[in-house]
């Protein structure tokens, strides 16, 4: 079985490196990177921490907006599709990358796998939000991490037999490497004691920090809250030209470079309170059992309030501020079990389902 793997972003890195580890020795796999994150802070070290192989072709597209980026990954993987063409394509999560591989594997009549499918906020503002619904619907399987993403995609006609209920692949990575992971390490870096409280911040969606009115609000409630904890923020590149351009820079954060992903969940499984616009962090909290605090109004990922540890407070800095409070004055929140099939064996579930259907193409 001749197998195409794209990614292109973090996340996708992170879904993606179980999945290959499962399919090796069953499958000849090609790795695409699209280079939608290119630069070694948001990708290379990516790809160390988590032991992916090198990619056997780098697509080079660069930042740009997410029409041109689609636009450049059609042009660059066609010719990768055509001459040897692969048995599937899989592609990850809801990045420009997942949507631009979707759509060359359909034009190229490629079957397309979508692992973690069926995720649904409701909101169409949203981008990741358009290229969950349109790459679901253009996939042959649809591989989903937890009920409510069957039911969202029932909901919208997709055939049962498409649909595979397999638990959560991000999961997969962070059990493998949690034994690896060192906070006292990073927070030396920092100039932190190793035992230090601290919140841990991530803040990149366009909602949040394209509007500079909403990003000074949100960084005058974490200044605030800087006076009762450090606060260790790890600025993504939007980000970081965000606060350039309206000239933010409160006191009392430790604004730090992107991390690699040990790192980041070295910070992450020792904080007493993770702050976050990002889908995968929400979920790696729940299973680590942090509280985190979603500055978004909806969440695509609600099993990680029913039965995780994350608190959706809105876009509104008031109520953030508010939420921090509590979380900080309140201690331990009651444990909570984790979401059935995040187990760490997601990534076997889903070869499994491949490697049947490639035994009963080549009968």
């Amino acid at each position: 079985m001749k197998v195409l793997h794209v990614v292109g972003a973090r996340p996708n890195f992170v879904k993606a490196a179980p999945v290959i580890r499962a399919l090796a020795g069953g499958a000849r796999q090609t790795l695409v990177h699209t280079g939608q994150h290119h630069d070694a802070a948001m990708s290379q070290v990516f790809f160390d921490d988590l032991d992916l192989p090198r990619p056997d072709l780098d697509l080079g597209v660069g930042y740009d907006s997410p029409s041109a980026q689609t636009g450049r990954i059609l042009m660059r993987l066609g010719p990768v599709l055509a001459p040897d063409r692969p048995d599937i394509c899989v592609v990850y999560g809801d990045v420009t990358s997942t949507l631009a591989g979707a759509l060359a594997a359909a034009q190229h009549g490629v079957p397309l796998v979508h692992v973690e499918a069926g995720l649904r906020s409701r909101d169409r503002t949203m981008p990741e939000e358009r290229n969950r619904v349109l790459t679901d619907h253009l996939a042959d399987w649809l591989f989903t991490p937890s009920p409510d993403a069957n039911d969202n995609l029932a909901n919208e006609g997709v055939a049962p037999a498409r649909i595979h209920l397999v638990g959560n692949v991000m999961i997969d990575s962070l059990k493998r490497l949690l034994p690896r992971t060192d906070p006292g390490r990073v927070l030396s870096r920092l100039g932190l004691p190793a035992n230090a409280r601290y919140a841990l911040v991530t803040l990149h969606r366009p909602a949040t920090v394209d509007e500079s009115a909403v990003l000074r609000e949100v960084l005058g409630v974490l200044a605030e809250a800087s006076r009762r904890i450090p606060i260790v923020f790890p600025v993504h590149p939007r980000t970081r030209a965000r606060l350039a351009a309206a000239s933010a820079t409160p006191p009392g954060l430790h604004l730090i470079p992107p991390l690699g992903y040990l790192d980041f969940l070295s910070l992450e499984k020792a904080a007493t309170l993770v702050i976050t616009d990002s889908g995968g962090v929400q979920e790696e909290t729940t299973w680590l059992g942090i509280p985190c605090l979603t500055f978004r109004d909806v969440t695509e990922r609600p099993i990680t309030v029913t039965e995780g540890t994350n608190t959706v407070v809105g876009r509104n800095a008031g109520r953030l501020r508010d939420a921090i409070r509590s979380a900080l004055d309140g201690g331990d929140r009651e444990p909570r079990p984790r979401p059935d099939l995040w187990d760490g064996h997601a990534a076997a579930r889903i070869a499994a389902v491949l490697t049947c259907e490639g035994d009963r193409a080549a009968d």
